[in-house]
């Protein structure tokens, strides 16, 4: 029984992880991929990856809800949990301003400056800073110690953690009281207790430990943000995740850790989008919803008393209409200080102590629009009055807290930069019971657990509890933040994982996760560094790679890139053929016709500029030339901006010291929107067997028989790209002058337009099959591959995929023409794409990923 209802059903798994932030993904993908064991991921949000996700708001505005930045370096942890994949952009060298009354203090990147710009301002405790470096260095690796510590057994912890405190005592002091021991210089104390923000427990009562952790260690070697954004690496983690066969579900609400005889049994979980109940029987259980919502699991939150309450937070996101960089701001982060020492006694009303304040968007690369982060903490108890009132029927009074904590909160950024708050289009707050929503935090204790002593020597506090089977992972088993949390994971799985698989684990972090395939496309982001008018209607756009002078990737001539366009808050995905050399090495071009009513190429003609960095993967496509291709005639057709791939065969061909004959057919529809004519004249030069013949449609010339016939023959290979209707005369055509069908590779077009016509169709397939009782179709072939089921809806290449049956694929969008596939019976729906004659048509011959069954059907290869 759960809250009073029956369980509807029951399910197994081998390991059930509750929580989806980075700790809750990191103890999934270690247990999976070292363990061997079946995942199932539990989120109580709609949203997978916990604080890495991001909320937009106005269609314009993206916002990050825990991570604002992190260390320059992925490090280990982060570099395996993202295979290496994720980018960052760094922010200024000078990545902290520090705001006192009376005197500011920016801290530079690397330790060793920041000592030196210690020694310059305070030259007279110039020794004392080295000794607090020297106790800062012992001080972390007390830290380290005593969380290492606490994902051993009871015997070990027990014995264990006084040695720890013993070894490392600064480990365990107050930050005040260190800073106190160290110093007496005033400004200097408040310097270097600065920032407690970071993991958000006051000098008085934090340990010292978590300081020299995360301040004064992890950000020392300068910082850096996503690109992308925190959903970037959120992205990464998940598809990673799930090529390791974890199961994961949002909306999943835990109601309780079913214990028996002191061992996990399973746990009972609501669906909150059905209001199914059901229990997974499980022996393992890993925990990253905290401390203090695991033991509520297992009925034992009592057991937690000797710990001190956590602070929450306020946050305000802000999007402007114009840059912060019109103040003088670079991306560095802004920490205004009330005073020299702030005090737990002091209670100062919300707005008015520390607050932290980032500017993501000038540190974002891929940003398009700008936005700023605040953020205080507070005493939870600022809203306790509306504590458990649901979200849409709170009173006036909540909307008033919320209205003027707003007001002092822009206030202060008005007082430091004149006229921001002129800049200002968009403003939303949250408050400590946004987190307890989203973040389901125990009071919306934004941080996990405070970062005191008491945490610290509390046995309770670490990846292990009193329940065998039952683990936690996330910030409380290791420390603050996304890095932090991502710690604690791994901390679970050294718990959970037997002594041979942690050492094989352990060698795979040190490595930095699995290594890219050479043979998959790339994907991540390259910036825009030109952008250039070819004709009235097309455009040259070149990438580059974000940091060094290197493509990540390299690709062979006529192939394509697919980049993901910003044109609304999810962006969508377009592909574009490769127009410059694949011999270089230091970016890579495309060519782009502005259609009318295009929604991807309107974006990239009307409002991309130079600097914006874009998602892209590549490359992709069979549509290939390699130098040293044996025919007597390379002919290549294009029709209008068909000619993009072809551009670059001539690139690759003449970078080779090509000698054959070349032959290029090109027809535009006016000699106004020829493309590449300059850079077409001067390849002449370069290829000694280069002819051109160039058509304008509305002169009536037009690319027929008779202009073939002199370059078409059994030895010729073709490439031909253009419009549909132009292809398939041609290839009938090029067939009838003797040339190989194998020898015509083709390449359409692909708008979304057609992607979304074919969603339509397969919908509308769905829709009748479900009205007529219909639940599948069956796929048989020729030649012994045994018949394989179809859902209505789905693509013969889809269906094929889902079951492992090979088919000759690439793009599986319709563009290269790979995956042919000769329908002998059946009916269906299809878009040829244009890629075979009418003759090849009407004997079946379809593309596979565009070919949706309405019935049994029977194909041939």
């Amino acid at each position: 029984m759960t809250g009073g209802l029956p369980m509807v059903s029951d399910e197994e798994a081998d390991v059930v992880v509750i929580g989806s932030g980075m700790g809750g993904l990191a103890a999934a993908r270690t247990i999976a991929q070292f363990g061997g064991k079946r995942v199932l991921v539990l989120e109580q949000h709609y949203t997978l990856g916990g604080m890495t996700h991001e909320f937009s708001r106005g269609g314009r505005y993206r916002f990050g809800t825990g991570l604002h930045y992190m260390s320059a370096s992925a490090g280990p942890f982060l570099g395996f949990m993202t295979d290496g994949r994720a980018q960052l952009s760094p922010l200024p060298d000078e990545y902290d301003a520090l705001h006192f009354p009376g005197f500011d203090f920016a801290v530079p990147a690397t330790k060793e400056r920041f000592r030196e710009r210690l020694k310059e301002r305070f030259p007279a405790e110039s020794d004392a800073i080295d000794r607090f470096f020297r106790t800062t260095r012992w001080a972390m690796v007390g830290l380290t110690a005593r969380n290492v510590f606490a994902s051993f057994p009871a015997g070990v912890r027990k014995a264990g953690a006084p040695l720890v405190e013993r070894l490392f005592p600064s480990a365990f002091r107050s930050l005040r009281d260190q800073v106190a021991r160290s110093f007496h210089d005033p400004r200097l104390r408040a310097v270097l207790a600065a920032r407690w923000g970071l993991y958000g427990t006051p000098p008085a009562s934090s340990a010292f430990g978590y300081h020299a952790a995360v301040p004064l260690t992890f950000f020392m070697e300068g910082t850096a943000h996503p690109v992308g954004g925190p959903q970037e690496l959120n992205r990464v983690v998940l598809e990673i995740l799930q090529r390791f066969g974890a199961v994961l579900r949002s909306r999943q609400r835990v109601h309780e850790v079913v214990v028996e005889g002191g061992k996990v049994a399973g746990v009972d979980v609501e669906d909150t989008a059905t209001g199914r109940r059901y229990r997974v029987r499980t022996d393992t259980v890993v925990s990253a919803a905290g401390v203090r919502n695991t033991y509520a699991l297992i009925g034992k939150s009592h057991e937690l008393a000797e710990l001190p309450e956590e602070r929450s937070a306020v946050m305000l996101f802000l999007g402007l209409e114009r840059s912060p960089a019109e103040f003088g701001l670079r991306g560095e982060n802004h920490w205004f200080m009330p005073d020299l020492d702030e005090h737990d006694g002091v209670q100062r009303p919300p707005g008015e102590g520390t607050l932290y304040v980032s500017f993501a968007s000038l540190n974002n690369p891929a940003a398009r629009f700008h936005t700023v982060e605040l953020l205080e903490l507070v005493d939870p108890k600022v809203v306790d009055q509306w504590r458990g009132t649901p979200e849409n029927e709170r009173p006036d009074n909540y909307r008033k807290f919320k209205d003027e904590l707003t007001g002092r909160l822009i206030a202060r950024l008005e007082e430091r930069w004149p006229g921001f708050r002129e800049t200002i289009a968009f403003a939303e707050l949250a408050t400590p019971l946004s987190f307890e929503t989203y973040q389901h935090s125990v009071r919306g204790s934004f941080y996990g657990l405070a970062a005191t002593p008491q945490r610290l020597r509390s046995a309770r506090a670490g990846c292990r509890t009193p329940v065998k089977g039952l683990f936690v992972a996330g910030q409380d088993a290791w420390g603050s933040g996304v890095v932090g949390a991502l710690a604690g994971g791994l901390m679970a799985a050294n718990a959970v994982l037997k002594p041979r698989q942690l050492g094989t684990m352990w060698q795979a972090i040190r490595s930095g996760g699995v290594a890219r395939d050479p043979a998959t496309p790339w994907e991540g982001y390259l910036r825009v560094v030109g952008i250039e008018v070819l004709t009235p209607t097309v455009r040259r756009i070149r990438f580059a790679p974000l940091a060094g002078d290197t493509m990540p990737f390299s690709f062979a001539a006529g192939q394509y890139v697919k980049v993901d366009l910003p044109v609304a808050v999810e962006p969508i995905e377009r592909s574009y053929s490769i127009c410059s050399s694949p011999g270089e090495n230091g970016f890579v071009e495309i060519a782009v016709k502005h259609e009318p009513d295009g929604l991807g190429s309107g974006f990239l003609h009307e409002e991309l500029e130079v600097g914006l960095a874009l998602r892209v993967s590549g490359p992709h496509g069979e549509f290939t030339w390699e130098p040293g291709s044996e025919a007597d005639t390379l002919l290549l057709i294009a029709g209008g901006v068909g000619i993009t791939p072809l551009m670059s065969v001539l690139l690759a061909a003449a970078d080779a010291g090509h000698t054959g004959r070349i032959v290029l057919l090109a027809s535009f529809r006016t000699e106004e929107e020829v493309v590449f004519g300059p850079e077409i004249e001067a390849l002449r030069s370069r290829l000694p067997g280069l002819e051109v013949s160039v058509f304008a449609t509305d002169r009536k010339r037009r690319i027929g028989l008779d202009e073939l016939l002199p370059h078409a023959g059994p030895t010729t290979r073709v490439h031909l790209c253009g419009p549909a209707p132009m292809m398939q005369d041609l290839i009938g055509r090029l067939r009838e002058l003797g040339v190989p069908r194998e020898a015509i590779r083709t390449e359409a077009f692909v708008s979304g337009r057609s992607k979304e016509t074919r969603r339509e169709k397969a919908h509308a397939i769905a829709v009748a099959a479900a009205a007529a009782g219909v639940t599948e179709f069956m796929i048989g072939t020729v030649g012994g591959t045994p018949a394989f089921p179809c859902s209505p809806g789905q693509s013969v290449l889809d269906a094929a995929n889902a079951v492992g049956v090979a088919l000759p694929q690439s793009c599986g969008e319709g563009a290269c023409g790979t995956c042919r596939v000769r329908v002998l019976s059946g009916a269906y729906e299809t878009d040829d794409r244009g890629m075979f004659s009418a003759d090849e048509l009407a004997v079946g011959w379809r593309l596979a990923c565009q070919t949706l069954p309405t019935e049994d059907l029977v194909i041939d290869q």
